[in-house]
C-alpha cells in the first residue's frame, strides 16, 4: 500500500484502475445492443442506409464526451495525491502511478481481447459448413458479446494512451529545458509558430486516420476482385472445388504492407519537420494538440465503429429493436447478395 514511503501514491493507483473500470462500462453502453445507442442506429436502419450512417456517427460523436470527463477528473485526482504526498515532482509521479493503475488489469483485457475474434471465426465456420438456424443464431450472439469486448480492449487502450501521454509530453518539456538550459514550462499559443504547429499535429491525425481507411479500402478491393475472379469457377459455388485461400491471404499482406507506406512515412516525417521548421516550442504544442486530437478521434471510431458492428450482429441474431426488424434484415442481405 505504501510508495515511497507514503500513501497518497496509493490513492493514485486506485485512480487508475477506478479509470479503467469506467472505460469498461463506458464502452459497454455504447456498444452493447441492451442500451440506448445500438437501439437507436437498429431503429435508424429501419429507413435506409443514409439514416443508419448519420445516426451510428453521432453515436461516435457523443461518445467522446464522458470518456473525455473521466480521463481529464483521473488525471486531476491523481496529480493531487501527488502533490498531497510532499514528495517533489510528486503530481507527475501520481500521474504516472494512476497510469500503472489503470495497466494493472493489461493481462485480463488481453484476454478479452482474443474472445472476439475466436467466436468470429467460429461463426464463419458454422457458416461455411451449413449448420442449422439454430446453431446460427448461437454463434451469432456469441459474436454480438466479442465485438463489445474487442470495443471494451481497444476503449482501455485509448484512456491508458491519454495517461500514458501526458507523461510523455512531461519529459519532453524537461528535456528541451536540459537541452536549451532553461526551464520549459509553458506553450504560449498566442505565437504564430506554436499556433500553427498545434494546427498542423490536429490535422495530422485526421490526415494519418484517412490514409489508413483508404489503405483498407484498396486492400479490400484487391481482395473483391481477386474474390469474384475465382467465383467465375462454378465449381467453388457447388462445392465441388475449394475456393484458392492462399491468393487472397497473399494479397491481404502485401496489399496492408503497400498501402501502410505513406501513413507510416507522414507519422514520421511531419514531426521531425515541424521540429526542424518551427523550432521546439511549436513541436510541443504539436504534440500537445495532436495527442488531444488523437484520443478523441480514437474515440469515435471506437465507440462508433463498435455500435455498428453490434447492431450488425444483433440484427443476425434477431435482436434488432424496433418493428419491421425481419424486414430490414432480409433487406440488407438481400442487398449484400447483390452487391458481392
Amino acid at each position: 500500500m505504501w510508495l515511497l514511503g507514503n500513501i497518497w501514491f496509493f490513492y493514485a493507483g486506485l485512480i487508475g484502475i477506478a479509470l479503467s473500470l469506467a472505460f469498461v462500462y463506458i464502452t459497454i453502453y455504447y456498444t452493447d445492443y441492451g442500451h440506448r445507442p445500438v437501439s437507436d442506429i437498429a431503429r435508424a436502419s429501419q429507413t435506409g442506409p443514409a439514416t443508419n450512417i448519420i445516426v451510428g456517427f453521432s453515436v461516435g460523436l457523443e461518445a467522446t464526451a464522458v470518456p473525455a470527463i473521466a480521463i481529464g477528473i483521473a488525471l486531476l485526482l491523481s496529480f493531487t495525491c501527488g502533490q498531497m504526498s510532499g514528495v517533489p515532482y510528486g503530481g507527475l509521479y501520481g500521474t504516472a502511478i494512476a497510469t500503472m493503475g489503470m495497466l494493472a488489469s493489461c493481462a485480463y483485457i488481453l484476454a478479452m481481447d482474443t474472445f472476439g475474434p475466436i467466436v468470429d471465426n467460429a461463426g464463419g465456420i458454422v457458416e461455411m459448413s451449413g449448420e442449422e438456424e439454430a446453431t446460427k443464431h448461437r454463434c451469432a450472439r456469441m459474436d454480438a458479446a466479442g465485438n463489445t469486448t474487442k470495443a471494451l480492449t481497444k476503449g482501455y487502450a485509448v484512456g491508458s494512451a491519454a495517461l500514458s501521454a501526458f507523461l510523455l509530453f512531461s519529459a519532453y518539456m524537461d528535456e528541451v529545458g536540459i537541452l536549451t538550459g532553461s526551464a520549459f514550462t509553458t506553450v504560449n499559443l498566442a505565437l504564430v509558430p506554436v499556433f500553427v504547429g498545434a494546427l498542423l499535429g490536429a490535422m495530422l491525425v485526421f490526415l494519418f486516420s484517412s490514409l489508413a481507411i483508404r489503405a483498407v479500402g484498396q486492400t479490400a478491393q484487391y481482395i473483391i476482385q481477386d474474390v469474384r475472379r475465382q467465383f467465375q469457377d462454378k465449381r467453388i459455388l457447388e462445392g465441388t472445388v475449394k475456393p484458392d485461400y492462399a491468393s487472397c491471404v497473399d494479397i491481404t499482406t502485401k496489399g496492408a504492407l503497400k498501402n501502410m507506406i505513406l501513413p507510416g512515412a507522414i507519422a514520421i516525417i511531419f514531426p521531425v519537420s515541424v521540429g526542424f521548421l518551427l523550432k521546439y516550442e511549436a513541436m510541443a504544442a504539436f504534440l500537445m494538440v495532436a495527442t488531444i486530437t488523437g484520443v478523441l478521434l480514437a474515440l469515435v471510431m471506437n465507440q462508433g465503429g463498435g455500435a455498428w458492428t453490434m447492431r450488425k450482429s444483433t440484427s443476425s441474431s434477431g435482436n434488432m429493436a424496433g418493428k419491421g426488424a425481419r424486414r430490414t434484415r432480409l433487406r440488407l442481405s438481400g442487398y449484400g447478395r447483390r452487391s458481392l
